[in-house]
Order: C-alpha cells, then structure tokens, then sequence
C-alpha cells in the first residue's frame, strides 16, 4: 500500500519489508548448511500483512512458506505466492478438492484425519506431523503401527515430516533436557521410518526460538515465525545485540485535544482523575484495532514529537486518552507512535505486550483490518 493511501487514516501500520528480508537473511545464517527457511505467514504474517509479506520474502529467494488454515493458503494462491505452502492445522476431509486445486501441501494431523484425507479420493501432497511431547496434533512418534499405517494410505504423497518444540524458548535445565527428548524422539521416528523403506522427505522441527537456541539440524527446512519479523515473545528474551530488526509500527492521530481542570475526571467511569490542570489529547485508536483494552490502565505510553506520554484512564473501543501536559506543542493532525520509533525515542512490541501480560505473538496477530499497512521499502 502507498503511502497516499494511508496518509489520512485514523491509524495505520508501517511494514518495512527491508527489515523482514534482513531478518529472513540473518536467521537462514543460523541454520545448517542443508536447511533452508520457511517462512511463517500465518494470521496475517503475525499483523505485517501475509501476501505483500511472502511476495517480497519470494522475490529474497524464500521458496516455502506456512500457514494455519486453508483459507490462509489460499489468499497467499490468489496474492500470487508460488512456492511451497504448508497448512500447519487441520483442513476437514471434505475440503481435499480445494488443498488439491490450489496446490496446497496439508499437514496430516493424526492417524484418523489421515484416512479422511485419503478417503476423500483426491491426490494430495501432505506432510506427516509427529507427536513427541507438545499432545498437540501429530501421531506419537513412538506409534510405529500408526506411523506405518498411516504412509501406507493411498491418494496421500509425503513429502515431509515435521514436529513441533514446546520448551525451545527456555533455558532452565528441565526444559533444555525435554527439547532433547523430543529432538530424539522426532530423529528416532524419522530414521525408523527410512530403516522402513519409507522417505521421510524434507523434515523440519524448528519454529522460532529453535532456530535461536539450538545448534545446526539436520533438517530441510526451519519455520521462522515470530523472529522473521524482528521482535521476540517476550521482553526479557531480547538480547543485548540489535542482530534482529523490527519491522512493523503502530501509529495513529491526535484528533482533538482538552483541557480538564485539576480534580476533573475523564474517560469512562471517569477512571483518570486530573492532579493538576492536565492537557489530554483524544487520539484516534482504540481496542477495536486489536489493542488490549487493559493497555491504558496498565502503564501504556505512546510517542508524540518523540516524547513518551502516558495513556490517561480506560481505552474506548475506536479511541483513547493520553496526557500531554508535558508536551505542550502537541496539535490536532500530530502523529502518535504506539509501537514503533519516533527520533530518538522507541516503543518495541515486547513492551507493550509485557505490560498487558501476554507475548507478542497475541499482540501482534490481533491488529485489525481497520488498519491499513504502508509498506516501504
């Protein structure tokens, strides 16, 4: 989206597609000299936008990219995304038609929603999920007779077989040894199956903070979510070195601005009660744009003229408050900074997902359509 395009929004976001590719580029070089990346777009590549994000990373030399849902998969088709796509969750038996029209590789969840898939009489290209300690999806890696059962179905070409780490984000020595179970868990099933006779194709266990904490895999791929697009799951997971670059900001408008008398109470259920004579500045976002509406109330701050100023009382569903006493310049029409820089000052998502107690993964995929993005470079 050009920047005309969102120049008199209420609120917007600003992807640099410049940060995602170095990101892409910085995590392929923590990988093994066979494994590749793939790129995670799924929930709207986490906010930045899905289409315009797997496009660019396409142009990069990314060829395979995951989803969660079928219809995921096919908006990234009709966006003109051609390469590999990995539907990660569930797709019902009776969509197989569709996976197969467009091209679709589909996950096989379980022994069971692999025999639908098979019965619904469509050739699909799958890749088989193994179950090594997450009981998420995936057949029990140690469930030989499931895993044999299950390659020997019809209609149902693997070409890869993956897992997923539940504890790769922590370092405490009880996690550190689980994702070992797992990783031998994952190699043991992989191996048995070749001892078999059966390819295991391009295997992959790696999401995130696989790629960040453990050593070389001997994998095909490693899915990058969250890290591709510069930020972390949590604030005290970032580490001193900038090696990971932000991609997307968060900025909206002052509207309109108050003054309240000192005593005076504003918002709903007058939650902010003025101290002294306070200038409030009305800024056009609110819990409807995919903010946690506790933001406000828990210590949120914006930037305006690249001074933080605090929200003031309850966040509305479309707009919000915020004290701008300390800036007294501020005007109608000024750019407000949620997430993002603005000079010299930053706001980062993890901040703020802190403050509402949740990772940025939630914050991040709940940004509404309401939203526009500017894309830049």
């Amino acid at each position: 989206m050009k920047y005309e395009e969102v120049s008199t929004a209420r609120a917007w976001r600003e992807v640099d597609l410049g940060a995602v590719a170095h990101n892409a580029a910085w995590l392929q070089g923590r990988m093994g000299p066979e494994c590749r990346l793939m790129a995670v777009v799924k929930a709207d590549a986490y906010g930045h936008g899905a289409g315009p994000v797997a496009r660019y990373l396409e142009e990069q030399g990314v060829k395979a990219f995951a989803v969660a849902c079928l219809s995921e998969g096919i908006s990234l088709r009709r966006q003109g995304v051609e390469g590999l796509i990995l539907i990660l969750g569930y797709t019902p038996p009776e969509e197989a038609a569709e996976l197969a029209r467009w091209g679709l590789t589909q996950c096989v969840a379980d022994e069971a929603h692999g025999r639908a898939l098979s019965a619904a009489g469509v050739p699909l290209e799958v890749h088989l999920a193994l179950d090594t300690g997450m009981h998420r999806l995936g057949i029990p890696a140690e469930d030989h007779g499931a895993i044999a059962r299950t390659r020997a179905l019809t209609n149902l070409k693997f070409t890869g077989t993956f897992s997923h780490l539940c504890v790769s984000d922590s370092a405490r020595p009880e996690d550190l040894a689980f994702t070992q179970v797992q990783l031998d868990r994952f190699y043991g099933a992989v191996a048995r199956m070749a001892a078999a006779g059966l390819d295991p194709g391009a295997v992959h266990i790696q999401a995130s903070y696989g790629i960040l904490n453990l050593p070389h895999q001997p994998c095909a791929w490693a899915r990058a979510g969250i890290a591709l697009y510069g930020v972390y799951s949590r604030e005290e997971d970032r580490p001193n070195s900038d090696a990971l670059r932000p991609a997307l900001s968060l900025r909206t408008r002052v509207a309109a601005l108050r003054t309240v008398p000192a005593g005076e109470g504003a918002g709903y259920g007058l939650a902010f009660r003025a101290r002294g004579d306070t200038k409030l500045a009305v800024v056009t976002v609110g819990y409807a744009d995919g903010l946690p509406r506790m933001l406000a109330q828990a210590g949120g701050e914006v930037l305006i003229r690249g001074v933080r100023c605090p929200m003031a009382g309850r966040m509305c569903m479309d707009q919000l408050l915020v004290d701008v006493t300390g800036v007294p310049q501020t005007d109608p029409g000024d750019v407000v900074t949620l997430i993002g820089r603005d000079g010299g000052a930053e706001i980062r998502a993890e901040e703020v997902a802190a403050r509402c107690g949740t990772i940025t993964n939630e914050l991040l995929s709940r940004l509404g359509n309401r939203l526009p993005i500017q894309y830049c470079p």
